[in-house]
């Protein structure tokens, strides 16, 4: 499968690379990683299911906020939230060979946390979008879990949700740690499931920023087995 997974991977950051530096990058920076990451699943026998769709709408621009479990979590969100969107990632990410170009050029957001200048950047580049109506999906925990159980949230995705009064649609990913945790190497064929909940408004129900995250946490987590909570 590994012959077919690089070439895959090279093909979709060279179209992406090329169409979003032809315009249209709204669309290209979205749509050939969905299937790159449905690919990934299918080569490695990982069959992704989701809930709640009807729960957000194509035409709006959300917050979403999900646990990462693992490497899997990104093939599953990319391939099967059905919602364009772009990703809040760690700077490291931008060092991979020809991906981290494309993600570049796609628009995706490299958090810098190098300094507070840098991490200032991120935010604008991040406000930017949301400023256009574009989505973001951020991993609030920072880093996937080592022993599967939802860490704590940190405040960046909700500050952008508050200051733009935007939707923050929390996300249950729950079969991905079992498919490769942080401390494997390969994959494992398996099931994960997708929960997408109802959108939460910042100040709804009297929400500061605090509730805000700790709501979200709450929605996450309640869906996950007792092991993982």
């Amino acid at each position: 499968m590994m012959p077919l997974m690089i070439a895959v991977t090279i093909i979709t950051a060279v179209i992406t690379i090329v169409a979003c530096a032809l315009g249209g990058g709204r669309w290209w920076g979205y749509y050939p990683a969905r299937i790159w990451a449905r690919i990934f699943c299918w080569l490695t026998f990982v069959k992704v299911t989701v809930s709640g769709r009807d729960n957000i709408s194509a035409d709006t621009a959300y917050v979403f906020v999900a646990n990462h479990q693992g490497a899997y979590d990104i093939f599953s969100i990319y391939g099967y939230l059905n919602h364009n969107f772009r990703w809040m990632m760690k700077s490291g990410l931008r060092s991979i060979p020809l991906v981290g170009y494309a993600c570049e050029k796609s628009q995706q957001i490299y958090v810098d946390k190098s300094s507070p200048s840098a991490l200032k950047r991120t935010m604008s580049r991040a406000e930017s979008l949301l400023s256009k109506g574009m989505s973001i999906v951020v991993f609030p925990e920072g880093a996937r879990t080592f022993d599967g159980k939802v860490r704590q949230f940190k405040r960046g995705a909700f500050t952008l949700a508050q200051e733009f009064n935007l939707p923050v649609v929390p996300v249950t990913i729950d079969g991905a740690y079992s498919v490769l945790p942080r401390t494997s190497k390969l994959p494992r064929p398996g099931h994960i499931h997708l929960t997408i909940h109802k959108p939460i408004l910042p100040g709804e129900q009297g929400h500061d920023m605090q509730q805000l995250i700790t709501v979200s946490r709450q929605t996450i987590v309640e869906t996950l087995p007792e092991r993982y909570r």
